[in-house]
């Protein structure tokens, strides 16, 4: 098996090392280019992702328009709800620029809980997270103001994610355009274009084409938390 390199806290990151391989080495790896779909929202097939390497955009459709519920890092499994239950896909995911994944069957992975309560357990809390992750972006949607629901979930997302760069600033490895970031915190995208004006005439952040970097990862925080 390759040597990828998992966070801490992803679900592969978090197994011991010999099981995390034994995990992948029963997977099928599959190769994915940016915007490719691995799951789609309704669909009844009932296997999982291990993301190997690459990162992946988690949406659903909601009246027709598109929500980002978030995103899933190198490490992490999706498609665990659908393979546990035998519901349909409750979300669309899809590859964030150029992708690695190990498909799994669901019989495989269930034996595979059976045989790790540590890693079903691991599971378990992925999706608590997730929950929390969601039910924290609703009470934003309520009761913040773009720029404010904007910095919470760029700093989440850095505090998760970001690579410290050597001038100390903090890049997000993940290309996010407008319209993603207007999906993820329920703005228009007229409205999402002022809050990251108002963001980087703060000196919080920098921006490029479908690029973000923390200038002021502290500023940031302050911001989030009024």
């Amino acid at each position: 098996m390759r040597d990828y390199v998992w966070a801490a806290g992803t679900f592969l990151g978090s197994l011991p090392g010999e099981v995390a391989r034994a995990l992948v080495d029963r997977s099928v790896r599959r190769s994915f280019a940016g915007g490719r779909i691995l799951l789609r929202e309704g669909d009844r097939d009932s296997h999982v992702f291990l993301l190997l390497s690459g990162f992946v955009k988690v949406t659903t459709a909601v009246d027709g328009v598109e929500t980002l519920l978030g995103i899933r890092l190198p490490g992490e499994v999706v498609g665990e709800i659908g393979a546990l239950t035998g519901e349909p896909r409750t979300a669309t995911v899809s590859a964030s620029g150029p992708l690695v994944a190990g498909q799994v069957q669901r019989g495989d992975f269930e034996a595979f809980l059976r045989q790790r309560p540590d890693a079903s357990a691991l599971v378990a809390a992925a999706v608590a997270r997730q929950l929390r992750w969601a039910n924290r972006r609703r009470t934003d949607f309520a009761a913040y103001p773009a720029h404010i629901r904007l910095a919470r979930v760029l700093s989440e997302m850095a505090e998760v994610c970001g690579r410290e760069r050597p001038d100390g600033t903090v890049e997000l490895p993940v290309p996010l355009s407008q319209t993603d970031l207007a999906a993820m915190v329920a703005i228009a995208q007229a409205t999402v274009q002022k809050a990251l004006h108002e963001l980087r005439d703060r000196g919080l952040i920098t921006t490029g084409y479908r690029r973000i970097v923390i200038t002021d990862m502290a500023g940031l925080r302050l911001t989030a938390e009024p």
